[in-house]
């Protein structure tokens, strides 16, 4: 019996120590097929992650070409028309010059483009081109033309902080068109901006009502053209995402809503001076004539690139971008043209970029 017993128990360990051992390789084999299966798990996120990255990183690469671009040229053309429009006073016919000077550029663009592509250009029919063109190119023009007429009146410091109001009626535009949700940040954003703009505009060492009147009404009307035109050129049924197409269209609707201002206001001065039509000499006519044409030239990269920014992201993202481009424009009208700032005034620059 003692035998027996013996040899029971040791059967009894050896099959529990195989059982043990084969259990212990059926865990080892769970473990590492779980393993693998984690490790293709994290391979496949990686790899999306790389993916989103990429398209991200090329996203924001394009985004970053176009604001500089909208720096580069908007910061220029505010100095440039601001030397220039004190020399040759006549803002509103410097502006109907620069509109006839993009309308002709694009159209010519376009039909290089249409030569090589051996494809017609979009052209929209008239009941869209009415409904649909017109309300942001009368917007735009009333919006250049005014802002270029605040020259003869006031700075480019004052200009440019009165200007950065136009954040508050895109968000405003943005919100009675759906294009925005409303959110307590943007409620936030436009009660910042604008305390800081009355505190900019308070007491300034260089105010002039005028001036700033026909700023702020600009700035209105900005907020109202770049809303509709975010809408216009990211509407795929219209045809017009492409900036240039878009350029085309709008162009005579600015010419002809501007056409009554400009000559109503400079027509007969225009005539009669010595710098334009009652010139005496072509050598005095030339400096302004190769001026008025830098100038538009400037304004219609401006218009590309401010269409390429809006058609590749939001009138949004435009303003908000316009914001911090007001810093260097602020600094440079500083140095340049000794803009001068109290200490209140610089309090509602820096609650502006807060």
């Amino acid at each position: 019996m003692g035998r027996k017993g013996a040899l029971k128990s040791e059967i009894r360990s050896c099959l529990m120590q195989s059982w043990t051992n084969s259990k212990g390789c059926c865990d080892r084999s769970l473990d590492q097929q779980q393993q693998q299966h984690h490790r293709h798990h994290l391979d496949r996120r990686c790899s999306h992650c790389l993916n989103v990255s990429s398209a991200d990183i090329k996203e924001c690469c394009c985004t970053v070409v176009y604001v500089a671009a909208f720096y580069v040229c908007s910061i220029s053309l505010t100095f440039f028309n601001q030397r220039f429009i004190h020399q040759f006073r006549f803002p509103l016919s410097i502006t109907m010059t620069h509109l006839f000077t993009k309308f002709l550029l694009a159209a010519t663009i376009r039909s290089f483009l249409s030569c090589k592509t051996n494809k017609e250009r979009v052209t929209l029919p008239w009941g869209e081109y009415v409904k649909r063109v017109a309300p942001p190119g009368i917007a735009a023009s009333l919006d250049i033309g005014l802002s270029n007429w605040s020259f003869e009146f006031i700075t480019v410091s004052l200009y440019t902080m009165t200007k950065t109001s136009v954040v508050i009626f895109i968000l405003f535009f943005s919100l009675v068109f759906r294009i925005e949700r409303p959110r307590c940040c943007l409620i936030f954003v436009v009660i910042f901006i604008a305390t800081g703009l009355l505190m900019f505009t308070f007491e300034s060492t260089q105010f002039d009502k005028l001036g700033f009147i026909l700023v702020l009404t600009a700035s209105f009307l900005s907020g109202l053209r770049w809303t509709l035109s975010q809408m216009v050129l990211q509407r795929k049924e219209a045809g017009l995402s492409n900036p240039v197409d878009m350029m085309f269209h709008i162009q005579p609707w600015m010419i002809l809503s501007l056409f009554p201002l400009s000559s109503g206001f400079e027509g007969l001065r225009l005539a009669t001076s010595e710098q334009a039509f009652g010139f005496h000499d072509t050598r005095s006519l030339t400096p302004h004539l190769l001026m008025l044409f830098a100038g538009a030239f400037l304004a219609f990269l401006l218009e590309l690139s401010e269409f390429l920014l809006v058609s590749h992201s939001s009138s949004l993202t435009l303003s908000v971008a316009g914001i911090f481009k007001e810093v260097l424009t602020l600094s440079l009208a500083a140095v340049i043209n000794g803009d001068r700032m109290n200490t209140i005034n610089v309090i509602g620059l820096v609650k502006k970029k807060k």
